[in-house]
C-alpha cells in the first residue's frame, strides 16, 4: 500500500530511493507503536497525526522529530535521511496503515511481541524488493537469490542460542565485565539481526547474573549498573551494545532492521518514568546511535576491487566494503573480532556476476568456479578473527562432499575445527530442505579432535545442547580428506580405509563407461507412447530404426525386469531426417518449441564437455556414447533409497534421471547391490530429504570394487558364487513379476531374500571383513 502510493505521488524517486523510504517509514511507525504498548509513549499517539493539520504524513514528521530528540536512535535522523521528509503520501494511506496497528484491526499486543518474533516477520519483508514499472507503479517481487533458494529461512532460536553459547559463552566464561568490556562480536551477513539479538541477549543476561551474583542484589552504590529492582540500567545496556555488538549486510534495509531490532531490545524494560529520568536528570537521550556498529556493504569484497574495471552500476550492485576503514576501533585496538557468528546467505553461483567471481578467484583460497557464496564466508570469517577467536555458523552441509567444496575442505584442514553438528535432511528450516550443519572453528594453531554430532531428531527433550552432549563422537581432524569429509568414529574410519584399499575405484574398474541417460530437450516431442510408436512405423517402416524402448528412473528396481510403455524418438546429432519422413512430419508439430535458442549452445554438459549446436529436429543432448545403450549393461536411477541396480540385454535407452554402466558384468552387479555398497552410500553420497541418495558420477566413480586376481583361487570361487546368485536373483524377480498367486509370491520373496544374503556374505569375504566390521555395516542407520 505504501509503496504504491509513494510511487504514484513521487515520480522522481528511483527504485533504491523508493525501497529506502518505504522501509524507513514502516520502521519508524512500528517503533513508536511498540513504544506505545510498552507504556513509553502515550497510547494512540500515532493517531494524533490525523488531528494536527490536514496533511497526515506531515503531521507524522512532528512525532518523528520528537522521537529523535527523545531516543537518538538514528532511526529518526533526518540529516541522514533527506528523502523521507520531502515526499507526498495520501491521507487515506497513512490512516489505513496506522489504524491497522490498533485493536480491533490488529490482533497483536505489541508490549509482549518479542523482538525475535518481530525479526522473523521482518526476515520475510527483507526477502522482497519493490520494483517500478514503466508507468512508475510499484510491484513487490521476491529477490532473485530468495526465489532461487525457495524462500526466506529465519534461523530457529535454538540454533542461534546454541551457536552463541558455544562461541561467546565459551570465551567469556569465568571472566569479569571489565575483562570483556572490549569483547567484539560480529555477524558479517546480519539480515534482520537474529544472531546479533541472540548475542546481545546472552551478554545482557550474563552481566545481570554477574552483578547480582545470580539474584543477590548488591548494596546501592553510586553509578551501579543495576537498578534497585535488579535489572541492568539503561546506561549499562547501551554500553554493552556499543562496545560488543557489530554487524554488516549488503542490504541497506537489512541493516536498518537490525538496528531497529537491537534498539527495541535495548529499550526492553524501560518505562515512561525511567525515560523521563534520563531525559530530565541525566540530560541524555534514551538510545545510542548504532551508525558505527551496524553498517551496509559487501562483507566479502574489499575496496581493492577498484583495481578491476568497474562501472558505477556494477559498483552499486557489489557495494565494496573495507572492514579496516569501517571498524578501526576493532582492528587497531583489538586486532580483530573475538567472535564471528551467523547464517551466511545461500546464493547460488549462477547469480554471482563475472566481476565478483574474478575477485573471489584472486582473493580467496577456497575459490571454486561453481562454489555457492557461503563458501567464501568461511575464509572471510576466520580472517576477521583475532588469535584464539571463535567462528560459529549454520550453513548448508553440501560443501563437505560436493566437488566445489574441495578447495574449502583443503583450506579448513589447515585451521582448527572444533565442532560439526550435521542435521542431514531434518527440517530445521520448516519450509525448506536445506541440509544444514553447525560449524564451529577456532583461530588457533592447536589441533584437537573434532566433536561431531549426527542429529537424528529435532525432538530434543532437554534442548540441543544436551542432545549434542549425549550423541557426540570425536573424529581426528587428520582423518578428514580433501576429497570429501566422512564424519565417522575411528573404528568406522579404519573400516572405510580397509574397504577402500581392498578395491579399485569404480570409474577405473569400468574404464569410465558410466553414462547418463538422454536429455531430450522436449519430452513432449521425443517421448511417445506405444500407440504413437506403432502409427509412425505403420506410416513409414524406417521409423523403427530410430524409435527406442525408453525407461525413466522410476522404472528401475533392484534386480527386477525392465518394463515401460514409453518410447524415444532418437534423432541423434547429424541424422538425415529426410530418411524418416513419418518422424519428420510428427516432429514438425513441435517445431516452434524445438528451435534451438542461443542459450542452448552455451555451457558444458554433465561431464564438462562443451555443448555444440544442433538442428531443430535433433535430440538436444549430443549423446555421442549412444551405442553403449545397445550393449548389455547395468542400469540404475540417479535418486534412490537403497542400491537399485539391474541388468539389461534388450537395448533399453533411459532418460537423464538414470545412469548406465555399459559392461556385461554380473559380478559387479552383485557388489553394487550389496549391503557393503549401501553402507558406502550412507557415508559418501549426497543425501536428499526423505532418506534418498544421489549417486552422482563425481562421487560414485570412487567407490572401491574388488578386482579378482586370476591367481587367487579363493577369490575366483567367490566371484563365481556371486555371478551364479545374481543370475538366480534376476530369474527369481522375473518369475515374481509374472506370478499372480499370493502364496507363490511369498515363496519367491523368501528365496530372493535368502539368495541376496548369500551374495552379501560372499562380498564380505572378498573384502576380508571381520565379524565386528560386518556388524558395523549391518547395524548402520
Amino acid at each position: 500500500l505504501l509503496a504504491n502510493n509513494i510511487a504514484k505521488q513521487n515520480k522522481h524517486l528511483d527504485e533504491d530511493e523508493l525501497n529506502f523510504v518505504v522501509q524507513q517509514t514502516i520502521d519508524r511507525i512500528i517503533f513508536l507503536r511498540i513504544a506505545e504498548d510498552r507504556g513509553i509513549e502515550p497510547y494512540e499517539n500515532l493517531k494524533a497525526s490525523y488531528k494536527i493539520s490536514k496533511n497526515y504524513y506531515r503531521n507524522l514528521f512532528g512525532l518523528f522529530n520528537e522521537a529523535d530528540d527523545k531516543y537518538n536512535s538514528g532511526l529518526f535522523d533526518f540529516k541522514k535521511d533527506s528523502l523521507s521528509k520531502n515526499i507526498e503520501v495520501e491521507n487515506a494511506v497513512v490512516k489505513n496503515i496506522i489504524d491497522d496497528l490498533y485493536y480491533p484491526n490488529s490482533p497483536y499486543e505489541f508490549s509482549v511481541l518479542s523482538v525475535e518474533i518481530l525479526g522473523s516477520a521482518y526476515e520475510q519483508f527483507l526477502g522482497k524488493q519493490i520494483k517500478i514499472d514503466s508507468a512508475h507503479r510499484a510491484t513487490i517481487e521476491e529477490k532473485p537469490e530468495v526465489r532461487k533458494a525457495g524462500g526466506v529461512y529465519y534461523t530457529p532460536q535454538y540454533i542461534v542460542d546454541y551457536i552463541v553459547e558455544n562461541t561467546i559463552g565459551k570465551q567469556i566464561e569465568g571472566k569479569t565485565p571489565k575483562q570483556i568490556a572490549d569483547f567484539k562480536i560480529v555477524d558479517p551477513a546480519c539480515g534482520s539481526g537474529s544472531f546479533l539479538l541472540g548475542a546481545y541477549q546472552y551478554l545482557l543476561t550474563w552481566h545481570k547474573d554477574f552483578y547480582t551474583n545470580k539474584g543477590k542484589l548488591p548494596k546501592n552504590k553510586k553509578d551501579s549498573p543495576i537498578t534497585p529492582d535488579g535489572n541492568l540500567t539503561t546506561a549499562e545496556k547501551k554500553r554493552i551494545l556499543l562496545n560488543n555488538i557489530y554487524g554488516v549486510d549488503i542490504d541497506v534495509n537489512a541493516v536498518e532492521v537490525t538496528k531497529l531490532s537491537l534498539l527495541l531490545k535495548c529499550m526492553e524494560g524501560e518505562t515512561q518514568a525511567s525515560i523521563n529520568h534520563q531525559l530530565g536528570l541525566l540530560r541524555e537521550r534514551v538510545l545510542p546511535s548504532l551508525e558505527n556498529n551496524i553498517k551496509s556493504g559487501n562483507s566479502l569484497i574489499d575496496t581493492d576491487i577498484y583495481e578491476q574495471e568497474l562501472d558505477f552500476g556494477e559498483e552499486r550492485k557489489i557495494k565494496p566494503f573495507s572492514w579496516q576503514n569501517a571498524f578501526p576501533q576493532v582492528f587497531e585496538n583489538s586486532g580483530g573480532f573475538d567472535a564471528v557468528i551467523g547464517n551466511p546467505p545461500y546464493v547460488r553461483q549462477e547469480l554471482l556476476g563475472n566481476q565478483q567471481k574474478e575477485y573471489y578467484k584472486n582473493h580467496y583460497k577456497v575459490y571454486h568456479g561453481t562454489a555457492d557464496l557461503y563458501s567464501y564466508f568461511f575464509e572471510k570469517a576466520i580472517r576477521l578473527l583475532k588469535p584464539k577467536g571463535l567462528f560459529g555458523i549454520i550453513v548448508a552441509n553440501k560443501w563437505m562432499r560436493a566437488n566445489y567444496g574441495e578447495p574449502l575442505r583443503r583450506w579448513l584442514l589447515d585451521t582448527t575445527i572444533l565442532e560439526i553438528i550435521d542435521f542431514g535432511d531434518l527440517p530445521v528450516f520448516q519450509t525448506a530442505t536445506a541440509y544444514p550443519c553447525i560449524f564451529i572453528n577456532s583461530n588457533t594453531a592447536q589441533k584437537t579432535p573434532v566433536a561431531v554430532t549426527q542429529v537424528k531428531t529435532l525432538d530434543f527433550e532437554n534442548g540441543l545442547q544436551h542432545y549434542v552432549q549425549q550423541n557426540t563422537i570425536l573424529v581426528e581432524q587428520k582423518s578428514l580428506s580433501p576429497d570429501g569429509w566422512n564424519l565417522s568414529p575411528a573404528e568406522e574410519q579404519d573400516l572405510l580405509k580397509k574397504i577402500e584399499n581392498a578395491g579399485t575405484p569404480l570409474g577405473d574398474y569400468v574404464k569410465g563407461k558410466i553414462f547418463r541417460g538422454v536429455l531430450t530437450g522436449l519430452n513432449e516431442a521425443f517421448v511417445i507412447d506405444e500407440t504413437t510408436q506403432q502409427q509412425l512405423i505403420k506410416e513409414h517402416k524406417s521409423s523403427a530404426e530410430i524409435i527406442k524402448p525408453f525407461l525413466a528412473g522410476r522404472d528401475i528396481k533392484r534386480y527386477q525386469p525392465l518394463h515401460s510403455d514409453k518410447y524415444l524418438i532418437f534423432t541423434k546429432r547429424g541424422i538425415d531426417i529426410d530418411k524418416y519422413p513419418a518422424i519428420k512430419k510428427y516432429l514438425e508439430n513441435f517445431k516452434i518449441q524445438l528451435m534451438p535458442k542461443p542459450k542452448d549452445y552455451k555451457g558444458e554438459d554433465w561431464k564438462g564437455r562443451k555443448k555444440g549446436s544442433y538442428k531443430w529436429y535433433e535430440i538436444q543432448d549430443a549423446v555421442d556414447y549412444y551405442p553403449e545403450f545397445e550393449k548389455p549393461k547395468i542400469i540404475y536411477p540417479n535418486i534412490l533409497k537403497q542400491p537399485e541396480f539391474t541388468f539389461d540385454t534388450n537395448g533399453w535407452y533411459t532418460n537423464q534421471k538414470c545412469f548406465i554402466i555399459s559392461i556385461d558384468d554380473k559380478y559387479l552387479l552383485g557388489i553394487l547391490n550389496s549391503n557393503l555398497i549401501h553402507y558406502l552410500f550412507e557415508k559418501f553420497l549426497p543425501k536428499l530429504r526423505g532418506g534418498f541418495y544421489e549417486p552422482s558420477y563425481i562421487f560414485f566413480k570412487h567407490f572401491p570394487i574388488k578386482k579378482i586376481s586370476p591367481k587367487n583361487e579363493a577369490d575366483k570361487t567367490l566371484q563365481q558364487e556371486i555371478i551364479k546368485n545374481v543370475e538366480l536373483l534376476l530369474q527369481l524377480n522375473q518369475q515374481l513379476y509374472t506370478t499372480s498367486l499370493h502364496t507363490q509370491k511369498e515363496q519367491l520373496q523368501q528365496r530372493i531374500h535368502y539368495t541376496d544374503d548369500k551374495i552379501n556374505q560372499a562380498v564380505y569375504k572378498l573384502y576380508n571383513l571381520t565379524p565386528k566390521e560386518i556388524e558395523i555395516i549391518e547395524t548402520a542407520p
